[in-house]
């Protein structure tokens, strides 16, 4: 079995845990007699998890090797999956905890993986990579409700399904161990003689760092309230939910199609400058266009998503030379990007409810938009972190 099959069957595995569980709080919460502030917890702690845990796995990747923590973050998953959807109150969050800190270790290892084993393909690697997670977290969010409904295991059945695609991951990766062997022998996860760089003082880490960040504040809001952003323009909830959908489906195809573009170019300012043109006139056709364009304005924010997603996952690749400087990049940028994922909605419901409107918090993401098209011009700049000092 091909290895690039091998990856991207993990990254099946690293959002639909997650997306699983939001159409299903409501009913976990009145099930437990939660609270709101407890139940959503259940959404927030993986983001939580992923902020504190990124920075750390570069270096277990490099101690270890990426093939074993890799193989040990599914384990760790799957009894996570099958820990959650098990009674008591408990279980829940022990569960949701377990997963969150598993997926964090694939989400920063595996393009540390494709930049090693697919330095001439990075471009399409991503794109498959990017489009099996997200086209199996949209997957999984659309069929929660009626695995629910239909199966009789109720909840904990919607999200214990999933335990079954983690655990045949195991079966697809334990022959990379014979390969982690081999390369640990060879110590090809980084040349001896590349002096080790210091991230935390890179301009261009920075800056990749505030785009990942900046593009994961703006999806993530959009995700929490956009259906309650377009009710307040008199349409119904069932459109709105249609409407958040229509915007995950126009942002699936640009996660696989930019890293392609991008991994042809030199430079991908161009590319930043159209994902931030997009992103500002639909957040902007929001606050000012009317509801007669509704749907324009939705597919534009959807497809400035995806592009800005698909260029933030390249740049891992991109703006660095070899496997050990990705990993680190992608462990600083990601606990960064789950650090305003964890607390951007929070604070765009606190604008709102302060103003009594959306037009404060859409401004905020105006400005988001801004602030990456300023960052993105310094991240997509054909250079390394291990020169930008």
């Amino acid at each position: 079995m091909d290895d690039d099959f091998r990856n991207h069957f993990i990254a099946t595995n690293l959002r639909a845990p997650l997306t699983s569980v939001r159409p299903l709080v409501g009913h976990i919460r009145d099930q437990l007699q939660l609270s709101n502030a407890l139940a959503g917890m259940i959404t927030t702690l993986p983001l939580l998890a992923f902020a504190f845990i990124s920075p750390f796995v570069p270096r277990l990747g490099r101690k270890f090797g990426i093939e074993f923590m890799v193989l040990c973050a599914i384990i760790f998953l799957t009894f996570g999956i099958l820990i959650r959807s098990t009674s008591g109150t408990a279980n829940l969050y022990i569960g949701t905890a377990m997963l969150g800190l598993a997926i964090s270790v694939c989400n920063v290892l595996l393009p540390s993986l494709i930049k090693r084993e697919f330095p001439r393909k990075i471009g399409v690697m991503t794109g498959v990579y990017s489009i099996s997670m997200n086209l199996f977290g949209a997957i999984a969010s659309g069929i929660s409700i009626p695995i629910m409904m239909k199966s009789g295991y109720g909840w904990q059945g919607a999200l214990g399904i999933w335990g079954i695609l983690s655990f045949l991951s195991l079966f697809f990766w334990m022959p990379q161990m014979k390969k982690q062997h081999h390369l640990k022998a060879a110590d090809t996860y980084i040349k001896p003689t590349q002096a080790k760089v210091n991230l935390w003082r890179s301009p261009l880490a920075w800056q990749v760092t505030l785009f990942m960040g900046l593009q994961s504040l703006v999806f993530y809001v959009l995700i929490a309230w956009l259906p309650e952003i377009v009710m307040q323009q008199g349409i119904s909830s069932d459109q709105s939910g249609w409407l958040l959908s229509m915007m995950q489906l126009a942002f699936l195809p640009f996660t696989f199609i930019i890293p392609i573009v991008a991994g042809r170019m030199s430079d991908q300012r161009l590319l930043v400058s159209i994902t931030s043109i997009l992103l500002i006139t639909g957040i902007l056709g929001l606050l000012y266009g009317g509801s007669s364009l509704i749907i324009l304005w939705i597919v534009l924010i959807g497809i400035g998503g995806g592009c800005a997603f698909g260029l933030a996952m390249m740049f891992f690749g991109l703006r660095n030379e070899n496997a050990h400087q990705a990993a680190e990049l992608s462990g600083m940028a990601q606990s960064f990007e789950y650090l305003l994922a964890a607390i951007g909605p929070m604070l765009f419901g606190y604008l709102h409810d302060v103003t009594n409107s959306w037009d404060s918090p859409l401004w905020l993401l105006v400005g988001a938009a801004l602030l990456l098209f300023v960052c993105g011009q310094g991240a997509a700049k054909n250079r390394f972190v291990s020169s930008s000092n």
